[in-house]
């Protein structure tokens, strides 16, 4: 099978396999199209938290960005973990230099077990210059309150938060209602002109780890091969939805989600 689209992933890595790097790497090959990287930072980390995280410089962060898109040139760029403002100048640089235009944002904030994975600072330029950079912003409810300062229990929350990021300079905005405590899984989008609700029944699993950057990548992928936002965010969640429902029992914490549920294999390797 020829891969679809090419889709460069600028986040960090997850030792543990679940989330980062390596959930975009399976969900891009997953959804039939080839995936290109720049690390931000390495974590060691299993389901049951984070130990350690030890950042990538800036520059060499860049080098990835700029030497990779020279030889391949993506067809959309997919943006999780950025770690401190120094990054985020240097991806907004390098993002410009290779006039990178189908970019999706992962605001990757705190990780399942509660460790924070970005600095105040950076939260700062990220709501005052990246956001406006990038096609769609894709926040989960904690993200969402942090960026926008609101407390957010329902979807007419929801629905104001997206609305201050648009504020903000956002294109679009889709946050993701996981949160909430409700028998129906409602995520959010939202455009200049238009709100859309995408409800889901909501699997009930602690097995979640990495369901942001799967869906954020799914995005990405599905909108570089031509997809509108709107139909690339709903095929994403289900995508996502399918995955959390095929059940992996992994680890002793929040184990990952089954990222080869869409794969089958039909030829007999000898």
């Amino acid at each position: 099978m020829k891969p679809k689209s090419k889709i460069l992933i600028i986040a960090g890595s997850d030792s543990s396999g679940g989330a980062g790097i390596q959930a975009d790497i399976k969900t891009v090959t997953a959804l039939g199209s080839y995936a290109m990287t720049a690390i931000t930072a390495v974590t060691s980390q299993n389901t049951t938290g984070v130990t350690s995280i030890e950042a990538i410089s800036p520059r060499e962060i860049s080098k990835q960005i700029e030497f990779t898109s020279k030889d391949i040139k993506p067809d959309a760029v997919k943006i999780g973990m950025l770690y401190s403002t120094k990054v985020i100048k240097a991806v907004l640089n390098s993002l410009n230099k290779i006039k990178a235009q189908k970019i999706i944002l992962d605001p990757v904030m705190v990780a399942k077990g509660g460790t924070k994975l970005i600095s105040d600072a950076s939260i700062k330029i990220l709501e005052s210059k990246l956001i406006k950079r990038v096609s769609l912003i894709t926040p989960n409810i904690p993200e969402a309150e942090i960026l926008t300062k609101i407390s957010i229990s329902s979807v007419d929350d929801m629905i104001r938060a997206a609305k201050i990021l648009l504020n903000f300079g956002a294109k679009n905005v889709l946050i993701k209602g996981g949160h909430i405590k409700s028998n129906i899984m409602i995520d959010v989008f939202l455009s200049k002109n238009q709100i859309i609700t995408f409800k889901n029944k909501k699997i009930n699993t602690k097995n979640t780890h990495g369901t942001g950057c799967t869906l954020s990548s799914a995005i990405a992928t599905y909108y570089s091969c031509g997809k509108t936002l709107k139909k690339s965010c709903e095929m994403a969640i289900k995508y996502v939805n399918h995955s959390i429902g095929a059940g992996l029992k992994y680890g002793k914490g929040h184990g990952p989600i089954n990222h080869l549920s869409t794969i089958s294999i039909n030829k007999k390797f000898r």
